[in-house]
């Protein structure tokens, strides 16, 4: 019996329609496999995002970060950014035929990538910035011919780049900045290329030429490179829309293309850090949309061109360190939307152009480090009404403070530092009250009782503040003072005629970090409040007169890096706390009053660099263990009442570079060990009583360059090796039995003494023996000639 027509197309049908299910079956399970395989790599999944969600017993289309196509039933986008998950990725993941887009940025995944990977023949965006993947880039990378963006940047990726990449033939975005890239950079050949970052490798080379087939590049960034030679004359003929060009902070030499002014669209331009000369080309005046402009650390010459003005867009312009000279043009004036306008250090010299004062859109002016003359106009403040940042320190401005500038209200940063300005400390400073950095020192500034510590103290982001080198402040430290920020980081008042006490209100600046106040006329005590500073790390009281006692409560200072407390008249014992203050780097305390002992606590600090305790009354024998402070490089204990031996362990400073015991009572040999100190510079043990020979050890010490043992008990030859030639007599003199070589004036060393000893030893043990076989042999003879007489 037939089977009905309608039966049969039935069948048809549901074969057909089972085979097509199996297919899609088929490839589902592969892509399953290949996530699942991925899942088995990944060792740390912080979120548990993977562990949680990635089950067979899910399909496939609900799992987190992956994207299903329904109409190939296949997977094509998988994006893990930011999970933290650390691990390799399998080569399985070539299986993906699908994938247009594999994003797996901020994780930790490392190693190289899957050569499969290149079966990926449809993918269009690949991010994997932001991992540890290691390894060269790989060549098969060019024949993903569907890329617009290959994302590689922040990883560990060595070797060159490949120059497949550069015929990626819709390739739009190329970011491998911040690896360890080397060689030379390919050439693009590219029309879809817009963006190109190579910022932070290790680039050597020159630029490759600019093909003609960039018409939509829009950046280039090569900062921080090894790139060497010339920028190429034609580079600029061929960038039609290029913004940004950051070629700063390589070795590149030569002048700046003329023809740079082609690039009309150029907003961002950085040549920093080169080694470029010669003159701007005033064709820069044009470009009429640039906003930022990096110029610096280059050897450039020659005025700044006035057509710089024409630049009315320009945000920012950066000539830091470079060779500028001539003088600010007046036209500078006319950049009506500039903001940022920086010039630091230079030979720019001249007068601030007043035209600058016309340009109220100024958020930053940084003209430090030139040779600026001339007053500050005194109205200066009434026009930048949304300036916020002036650096005008390091050059030789004269005239009156500009009492106006409390008027620029938002000003966050002020430097005037290092000119000479002369005139009184506006009264209204706390004006400012969005001021976080106020900085005038070295200057002849003056203020009547400090009163403007007390207006400051309505600037309540206040975090640097300095006017130390002021000779014409004086007066005391107002008790306002602790009334300040609480954001006050850095207080420096160093070299400005104050008197009287340390306020105690100072230990309400709970977050100081830095205190300078030396050179100057403060009294009393140090304050106990001090203790309550617990983020001080530098403690600067030198060159007062201070008296008492070094409080104890200083020894709460844990994070204290940094005391010195030089040439005052503080007395009484060194606390042995002060050993509890493991982050001490530097301890000066020379020229005080201190008396008794070292306490032994200070040799459990490990990380002290230098140990200045010279000039005091301490007495008694050096801590044995003082060998335990491995690191330190500098040591004086010198003009103190010392007595007893060297300690031996002494030697065990390797990394000392001076070291200091002269006017002591030191007594004993000076130690052999000395010798394996090898990078001393200066020894001095003048002045003690120190007695036996020089080591001769001391002669491996090639560093050497200043030693005095003089005015000790030595005796014998003074060591002719190493640095020991170098030596004047000055080093030698007050030891009578000490003998050396002519040039020292000193008496010759006799070897009288040792030669008798030479000779009585050659009779006994060479003479004596040929003696007695002489003596044996004549009577010898003599008996031979008895014998034959009495045959006879």
């Amino acid at each position: 019996m037939a089977i009905p027509f309608f039966y049969l197309a039935l069948l048809i049908i549901f074969r057909f329609s089972m085979v097509t299910f199996s297919m899609e079956l088929t490839t589902i399970l592969t892509d399953q496999s290949a996530l699942l395989t991925l899942k088995n790599h990944v060792i740390h999944d912080p979120e548990n995002v993977l562990t949680t969600n990635w089950s067979a017993s899910i399909p496939v289309c609900n799992w987190f970060g992956v994207s299903y196509g329904s109409k190939h039933s296949r997977v094509t986008a998988l994006d893990l950014t930011g999970l933290g998950l650390v691990g390799t990725l399998p080569p399985h993941l070539g299986n993906l035929s699908f994938l247009s887009l594999l994003y797996l940025t901020n994780n930790s995944f490392h190693g190289g990538l899957p050569v499969k990977l290149s079966n990926l023949q449809r993918l269009k965006l690949m991010n994997l910035g932001n991992n540890s993947f290691s390894g060269e880039i790989p060549s098969w990378l060019g024949s993903l011919t569907e890329l617009r963006s290959l994302l590689l940047y922040h990883n560990n990726f060595n070797s060159s780049i490949p120059l497949s990449l550069g015929y990626l033939p819709k390739l739009e975005i190329l970011n491998l900045e911040e690896n360890h890239i080397s060689g030379e950079i390919p050439s693009f050949n590219i029309s879809s290329l817009q963006r190109i970052h190579l910022y932070n490798n290790m680039l050597s080379g020159s630029i490759p030429p600019v093909s003609r087939a960039l018409p939509s590049l829009e950046l280039i960034d090569f900062y921080s490179n090894r790139l060497i030679g010339s920028i190429p004359k034609d580079m600029f003929d061929h960038l039609p829309n290029i913004k940004t060009l950051n070629l700063g902070q390589n070795r590149l030499s030569g002048r700046i293309p003329a023809n740079l002014v082609k690039c009309k669209k150029l907003q961002f331009l950085s040549l920093s850090y080169n080694h470029l000369e010669g003159s701007l080309p005033v064709e820069i005046g044009n470009l009429s949309m640039l906003r930022i402009f990096f110029i610096g650390m280059n050897h450039f010459e020659g005025e700044i061109p006035e057509q710089i003005a024409n630049l009315t867009l320009l945000e920012k312009f950066d000539g830091d360190y470079n060779n500028f000279t001539g003088t600010i043009p007046r036209q500078i004036g006319n950049l009506k939307n500039l903001q940022w306008f920086d010039l630091a250090i230079n030979n720019i010299v001249g007068l601030i152009p007043p035209a600058i004062l016309n340009i109220s859109t100024l958020l930053k002016i940084s003209l430090a480090g030139n040779q600026l003359s001339g007053h500050l106009p005194s109205n200066m403040g009434l026009w930048f009404p949304n300036l916020e940042e002036l650096y005008l320190g390091g050059n030789h401005l004269v005239g009156p403070f500009p009492m106006s500038i409390s008027n620029a209200s938002k000003l966050t940063n002020l430097d005037m530092s290092i000119n000479y300005i002369s005139g009184h400390i506006p009264e209204n400073m706390g004006n400012l009250r969005n001021l976080k950095m106020l900085n005038l020192e070295i200057n002849n500034l003056s203020s009547s009782r400090m009163s403007f510590i007390s207006s400051l103290t309505n600037c309540r982001d206040l975090e640097v503040l300095s006017f130390d080198d002021n000779p014409l402040i004086s007066g005391k430290l107002p008790g306002s003072i602790g009334n300040l920020s609480g954001s006050l980081e850095e207080f420096y008042a160093s070299a400005c005629n104050i008197e009287g006490s340390i306020p105690t209100e100072i230990g309400n600046l709970s977050r100081l970090i830095t205190i300078e106040l030396d050179n100057n006329k403060l009294t009393g005590l140090i304050p106990a409040a001090i203790g309550g500073l617990k983020e001080l790390q530098r403690l600067s009281l030198s060159f007062n007169k201070l008296e008492g006692p070094i409080p104890i409560e200083l020894c709460q200072l844990n994070k204290l890096a940094y005391f010195f407390s030089t040439s005052n008249k503080l007395s009484g014992h060194i606390p042995p706390c002060l050993g509890n203050l493991i982050s001490l780097r530097i301890l000066l305390l020379g020229f005080n009053m201190f008396s008794s002992s070292i306490p032994s606590t200070l040799t459990r600090l490990n990380n002290l660099l230098k140990l200045n305790l010279s000039s005091n009354s301490l007495s008694g024998p050096m801590p044995i263990d003082i060998g335990n402070l491995k690191v330190l490089a500098g040591m004086d204990l010198s003009n103190n009442q010392f007595s007893g031996d060297i300690p031996t362990g002494v030697a065990n400073l390797e990394d000392l570079i001076e070291f200091s015991l002269s006017n002591n009572r030191l007594t004993g040999s000076i130690p052999d060990s000395f010798g394996d100190m090898l990078s001393l510079e200066l020894l001095d043990l003048s002045r003690n009583n120190l007695s036996g020979e020089i080591p001769k050890s001391l002669e491996k010490l090639q560093y050497l360059k200043s030693f005095n043992v003089s005015f000790n008990r030595l005796h014998g030859e003074i060591p002719k090796g190493g640095s020991f030639g170098n030596f004047s007599i000055e080093s030698f003199r007050g030891n009578e039995a000490l003998c050396g070589a002519p040039q020292l004036h000193l008496p010759s060393c006799k070897t009288t003494h040792k030669n008798s000893k030479a000779k009585a030893k050659l009779i006994i043990y060479v003479a004596l023996p040929i003696a007695l076989t002489i003596l044996e042999l004549v009577l010898q003879s003599e008996v031979w000639c008895l014998v034959l007489e009495t045959k006879a």
